[in-house]
């Protein structure tokens, strides 16, 4: 066979019968049509037809053989039941007959005459029990009954027979009837004779058709069995069938996983039967050439003519596999993609059986483009690479995991000073290095502690020069090593370390002035805060006497007013002499205006005493309930006055660790408040209780109330006095100042909560119990 052209695709060739597929290949969904299915394909497809056929032929045969034999056993029955009315009609015309004969001179049939003819009609029966013979006279009463018919001895007939009307009113000529005496069902025949009487023949009905049912329970018992037997052929059938398509099932979604696995490792499976000279390709083959699949075989010229000339000759190789001079393939070469290029393909074959008469090779071809390309890419990348090494300016060296030589650059040789022909490729490290003596000392130096920033040496070699070595581990475990030429470096790192020494001490310097400058601005800082600070609170305090002095300005000028205005008057006598009634009134309104003059001075000297730290608290244990009791008798006159109810509620046994002077001040100060400011026919409550170790002292009225932005102004100094609450009152205002300041100076707090027009409740909450250094003083 000669060889054909591998430029181009011949035109006899099986692939030019096939539709290329258009220079794009063949994925797994398969661009490319399939000319004819697989033969597996083909028989899965006729496989569901049959497997539905077989049971409505089984199903068909089951019904004729069952349709055929029901027939039969009916024509059968008919037959039986034709002969034994025929044989009872015979019967009872024989009785019938033979009594004629022997009565001829009689009135009447006599029962010994009767029952010898019984007797012998029964030798005639087959089965006499199954039969009742009898004889009766004209009114149809039996008066002679064979063996099996006692019960019917010397009964009438006609009140036992259901159904036999005609045979008793037209005897023979009624033939034979189905009648029923009492559960059984019998065939009867009547002949009358001559007016003495009638013959009467009796077959059990189930005794006649006892050989038929027989029969046909045998018939039914083989037709279930046979029913049977094949029902469990077509379960064992569709059994094997189910199994053979899960079997089926799965080859083929094997020969498509295969398939699939073949395409995307582009890998084909291809069979060389060599006596025939032809050859089975798998479907992946023709995909990874671009060629749409079909299901022939190929010719061995077909497979030649897309092989490169260049790269082997097929017609060799195969003249050699038959000459028994080799039993395998392996061998790379390239074929002829269907878009015109060239694929590389490396094919794997083994001969099936060597000693077998017909040589058969079975194998596989895997394409191997990409992993050329990449092999000569890689190559030239490591040409480049290699180049690029033994141009730089540093030592390198490339140990692998084992610690063996696997390149170097000739810097590394010179440094080393080791003959080349001693540093080859495979050389363990430690045989190198025992023969390096080009180094003086080495050093290493302090890295970061990561293990991947690898380790960094300075070497010092024997001609004076220095090397800073860096050595990195690959993710194989190898090791490179890095050698820079450090010489210059270390010659000006005296010169660096004077010049940082001088740098050092210089910075030195600076941070110490720097930190007194900062030192500095810290202090003038805090005296600038201090200043502030001060200064707004002598403005504050600045403000707030000026305010005092302004709201007090009315409070002293209107007492000494009136104080001045009527002693003029009863220095003068205007009015008469000094003892009239009018002086009286002046001398109460001076006594009065003194009084509210001399309250004013003494809370403005209680105030003062507070804030300049001057007033002392002399704590004792004092029963609160009596205090408080004392208190409300001071307040009570002025409430009166107002007819304001004034109510309490303090426990009888309620003890308080203050001084005694300050609570009196403090809860006299807040009632005097809470009845000033409370209208006519109010209500003020106090009440007093323990709550947890503290004394909470509270009291409510339902007095005209404050506005919240208000609120925050009462009870401090110098703002209390003529506010827009106070105007209307009399008073200094101070009251408020004071009582939150000595509960304050008792550790404890004053709370006020105040709703305009409803009502203030102020609260009062005093440590109980005394802290332990402070001394105790009870009071009897």
């Amino acid at each position: 066979m000669a060889k054909a052209d591998a430029g181009h695709v011949p035109a006899g060739g099986i692939f030019s019968k096939l539709r290329l597929g258009g220079g794009h290949g063949m994925g797994v969904a398969g661009n490319a049509k399939i000319i004819a299915a697989p033969a597996y394909e083909r028989l899965l497809a006729i496989e569901p037809y049959l497997k539905r056929a077989i049971p409505i032929l089984i199903v068909i045969f089951l019904v004729f053989i069952a349709a055929a034999r029901l027939l039969a056993l009916m024509a059968q029955r008919d037959d039986i039941e034709q002969e034994a009315k025929l044989l009872v009609a015979l019967t009872a015309e024989n009785l019938a007959q033979s009594a004629s004969l022997s009565i001829a001179d009689e009135s009447e049939i006599t029962q010994m005459a009767a029952g010898e003819k019984i007797t012998a009609g029964l030798r005639h029966l087959a089965d006499p029990a199954e039969w009742v013979l009898a004889f009766t006279d004209s009114n149809f009463r039996v008066i002679a009954t064979s063996p099996s018919g006692r019960s019917l001895q010397d009964r009438t007939l006609e009140g036992l027979v259901t159904g036999g009307q005609p045979l008793f009113m037209f005897g023979e000529r009624a033939g034979v009837l189905k009648v029923r005496i009492g559960s059984k069902d019998w065939l009867a025949a009547v002949n009358l004779v001559r007016d003495k009487g009638a013959a009467v023949a009796l077959a059990s009905y189930d005794g006649i058709f006892a050989d038929w049912r027989r029969t046909a329970s045998l018939n039914v018992t083989l037709f279930a069995l046979t029913a049977s037997v094949l029902m469990a052929i077509l379960y064992a059938y569709f059994s094997q069938a189910a199994r053979a398509q899960a079997a089926d099932r799965i080859y083929l979604e094997a020969h498509q996983r295969i398939d699939l696995a073949l395409v995307r490792g582009k890998c084909g499976l291809w069979d060389w039967d060599m006596a025939r000279g032809k050859m089975y390709w798998s479907r992946s083959m023709y995909e990874m050439l671009g060629y749409e699949a079909a299901d022939v075989m190929l010719s061995f010229g077909d497979v030649a003519s897309i092989i490169h000339e260049d790269d082997g000759d097929l017609f060799e190789l195969a003249n050699r596999i038959v000459a028994r001079e080799i039993d395998h393939i392996d061998q790379m070469f390239r074929m002829r993609h269907a878009d015109g290029s060239w694929v590389w393909m490396r094919a794997r074959a083994q001969v099936v059986d060597p000693k077998a008469p017909e040589i058969h090779l079975i194998g596989i071809a895997v394409d191997v483009t990409e992993q050329r390309t990449l092999v000569q890419q890689s190559e030239a990348a490591d040409q480049r690479l290699r180049t690029a090494i033994e141009n730089i300016t540093e030592s390198f060296v490339l140990w692998d995991a084992r610690e063996r030589l696997v390149m170097c650059n000739t810097k590394y040789q010179q440094y080393t000073g080791l003959d080349p022909a001693i540093i080859v490729p495979g050389v363990k490290r430690s045989e190198i290095e025992e023969q390096m003596t080009s180094i003086r000392s080495e050093r290493r130096l302090v890295g970061t502690g990561d293990p991947r920033a690898g380790a960094t040496y300075e070497r010092q070699l024997a001609d004076g020069r220095w090397l800073q070595v860096t050595e990195l581990k690959t993710r194989d475990g190898g090791t490179v090593s890095v050698g820079t030429d450090i010489t210059q470096l270390k010659q000006h790192q005296g010169k660096l370390v004077d010049s940082e020494r001088r740098l050092m001490a210089t910075i030195h310097d600076l941070s110490e002035a720097r930190r007194a400058e900062q030192d500095r601005a810290r202090e003038l800082v805090d005296l600038n805060r201090k200043y502030m600070r001060e200064t707004e609170r002598a403005e504050a305090a600045n403000r707030a006497k000026s305010e005092f002095l302004a709201n007090m300005s009315h409070e002293l000028r209107t007492p000494l007013n009136a104080i001045i205005g009527f002693s003029e008057l009863m220095k003068q006598g205007l009015f008469g002499p000094l003892g009239s009634e009018r002086y009286e009134e002046y001398v109460g309104d001076i006594y009065s205006s003194g009084t509210y003059l001399l309250g004013v001075i003494n809370d403005i000297l209680d105030m003062s005493k507070i804030e300049a730290g001057q007033f002392s608290v002399d704590r004792e244990i004092i029963d609160l309930c009596p205090l408080i009791h004392e208190t409300v008798r001071v307040i009570a006159l002025q409430a009166e006055k107002k007819n304001i109810e004034v109510e309490t509620e303090v426990a009888d046994s309620i003890s308080l660790y203050a001084d005694r002077r300050a609570i009196k001040q403090i809860v006299i100060n807040l009632l005097s408040n809470a009845v000033k400011f409370t209208g006519e026919g109010g209500k003020v409550t106090l009440r007093a209780r323990r709550v947890a170790r503290a004394v909470m002292i509270s009291i409510e009225d339902t007095g005209c109330g404050i506005p919240k932005d208000a609120l925050k102004k009462l009870g401090r100094p110098f703002e209390q006095v003529q506010n827009q609450f106070s105007k209307n009152h009399t008073g200094s205002g101070l009251g408020l100042a004071i009582s939150r300041s000595l509960t304050q100076l008792h550790g404890g707090a004053l709370k006020i909560r105040s709703t305009e027009g409803v009502g203030t409740i102020v609260s009062v909450r005093i440590p109980a119990q005394p802290k332990p250094s402070q001394p105790v003083r009870k009071v009897g």
